[in-house]
């Protein structure tokens, strides 16, 4: 956590109400989301008991599973979800747009848009990477020796919700994303990040009803609850309240199985819609609180790069829709060595990336940066033309600014800077960093006799003088291109991390990868990899 987080969540404790985090909206945020709001069974993680999904606010489709542990039931809610989802997937999987060649790339294809999910928090986001690893491997009707066969179209719901979850991995991905981590990236509260994942209360903060407080606002989102015994604001999944599971969630699954048990079509038919209204009752406070966090956000403007990284997600979805149509196998339960190395890379690259970005698209991010001492912002005081020694003089001036900030790095450090209608950042190398004035040292306090009369040291200097060299971004003349060099009295901001950071090298191919990091056995690149035998079918595989 920053010291500028640390700042504000101070703040928003002092003045009871969350305060702005940024300035602008750092993630993507579709027209017509997917809001998926889960609801799983306690003590039975992979039995689901409910769910609202849909991207009608107005209009949610709910499923309902009245006896959680049956298995035909629980077969019958992952139908009903993939048949609110996978229409949206094949919807946008249809609608591409034509991307033009260039030197590395030939003309492709790609998604225009990707549908995006929401979930109310991170414990349902882990929900998701949950159903998606207990459905892909299921066996359909189509195979006739299926013992426990499920709808056809549930193992393709599992590679999609396997995907998306995999791609949450991605820092700065916005294709499946919680709405807490939503909120709390644009707002800090006066309460613990254990707190915030209450998305009731995290609103609370944000956006407090008249006549309140966020402190109130929470404490009644946590812990209020009606005449009933029953939270006013249900937990938002995928758990449910344990006083709701067992006053009254409990009795209505045992009025329907005695009914189920014993044949009474009528009877049963009550009970089911009694156990789903009560279902409903947990879900639907959830699903307007995600709707409410969807308005908040929408309020505020778009981050400069936000496109880019959002195409990067289209570019992800386009993929997997690829491998689905070429017939691929779902994803393996466990990555190889090689595979598992270029994620952490390029998760890696995506988290560096990331950082850069949002700093130069949010003067509050850079300020946190600045305060940290890995940028500096400053008033240009003077520029001296200098050239480089060597056949070819190019120009390297010499920009000196007045800062408050004092960078935190050694003179001969690389800087960046973002010059307007430029594909790079402008390099340069930190040459020098003097206090702008001097700083009288303090009157020594009179002391025992024969006691040290030295003056303490002085006080730190409030303005510092930077002098950086440009070494490049200013084409190739030896006249610099008008613009890239900064005039005396121009407002500039240098960095210490790269705007456009790289990954590393590229990894071997799996069969061109030693046996000890995964590879072929004996070294040799022709040798086949031995096949993984199945795992034994269990009846535990089908539940």
């Amino acid at each position: 956590m920053s010291l500028m987080n640390v700042l504000a969540r101070a703040e928003a404790a002092g003045i009871g109400r969350a305060v702005a985090a940024a300035t602008v909206r750092h993630r993507h945020l579709a027209q017509s989301p997917v809001v998926l709001v889960p609801l799983t069974t306690a003590g039975e993680a992979g039995a689901p008991l409910g769910a609202m999904v849909g991207t009608d606010r107005a209009e949610p489709e709910l499923l309902v599973v009245p006896q959680p542990l049956d298995r035909e039931q629980r077969f019958a809610f992952f139908a009903g979800l993939a048949a609110a989802i996978l229409p949206v997937m094949d919807a946008y999987a249809d609608d591409v747009e034509t991307e033009p060649a260039t030197r590395n790339r030939e003309e492709t294809e790609v998604c225009a848009d990707a549908p995006q999910l929401i979930v109310p928090n991170g414990a349902a986001l882990e929900y998701v990477r949950l159903l998606g690893r207990s459905t892909r491997y299921l066996r359909t009707v189509e195979d006739t020796e299926a013992p426990h066969p499920v709808p056809v179209p549930v193992p393709l719901l599992g590679r999609w919700l396997t995907h998306y979850a995999e791609r949450a991995r991605t820092p700065g991905s916005a294709l499946l994303v919680a709405m807490t981590d939503l909120l709390t990236r644009h707002w800090a509260t006066g309460q613990s990040a254990m707190e915030d994942q209450h998305l009731g209360a995290l609103l609370g903060w944000i956006d407090p009803p008249a006549g309140t407080d966020g402190p109130a606002a929470a404490a009644r989102a946590q812990t209020g609850r009606g005449p009933d015994g029953l939270l006013l604001s249900p937990p938002a999944g995928p758990a449910t309240d344990p006083v709701f599971d067992n006053r009254v969630l409990a009795p209505a699954l045992e009025r329907y199985d005695a009914a189920r048990a014993a044949g009474a079509t009528g009877p049963m038919r009550v009970a089911e819609a009694d156990v789903r209204r009560l279902v409903a009752s947990q879900l639907r406070p959830t699903w307007e609180d995600v709707w409410r966090g969807v308005d908040l956000l929408r309020a505020l403007p778009e981050g400069a790069h936000v496109a880019e990284r959002w195409k990067r997600d289209r570019w992800s979805f386009t993929g997997h829709r690829d491998r689905l149509r070429a017939g691929e196998p779902p994803q393996p339960r466990r990555d190889d060595a090689v595979t598992a190395a270029q994620k952490l890379a390029g998760r890696e690259t995506a988290q560096a990336r990331l950082y850069a970005q949002e700093a130069l698209d949010d003067p509050l991010v850079m300020a946190a940066r600045r305060l940290a001492g890995e940028a500096f912002s400053g008033t240009v005081r003077e520029v001296e033309m200098a050239y480089a020694e060597g056949r070819r003089p190019m120009p390297r001036p010499l920009v000196t600014l007045v800062t408050s900030d004092f960078p935190q790095a050694e003179p001969g450090t690389r800087a960046f800077r973002a010059v307007p209608d430029a594909k790079s950042a402008q390099t340069a190398d930190l040459v020098a960093v003097t206090p702008a004035h001097p700083v009288p040292a303090p009157r020594p306090e009179p002391g025992p006799p024969g006691a040290d009369s030295a003056a303490p040291a002085g006080g730190t200097p409030a303005e510092w003088l930077v002098t950086v060299r440009l070494t490049g971004g200013m084409g190739a003349g030896k006249a610099p291109r008008e613009g890239s060099v900064p005039a005396p009295g121009d407002r500039v901001t240098f960095t210490f991390f790269a705007h456009d950071p790289r990954g590393g090298p590229a990894l071997p191919d799996q069969e061109a990868t030693p046996w000890t990091h995964g590879g072929p056995p004996g070294g040799s690149a022709q040798q086949p990899l031995p096949a993984e035998a199945p795992d034994t079918v269990t009846a535990e595989d089908f539940l």
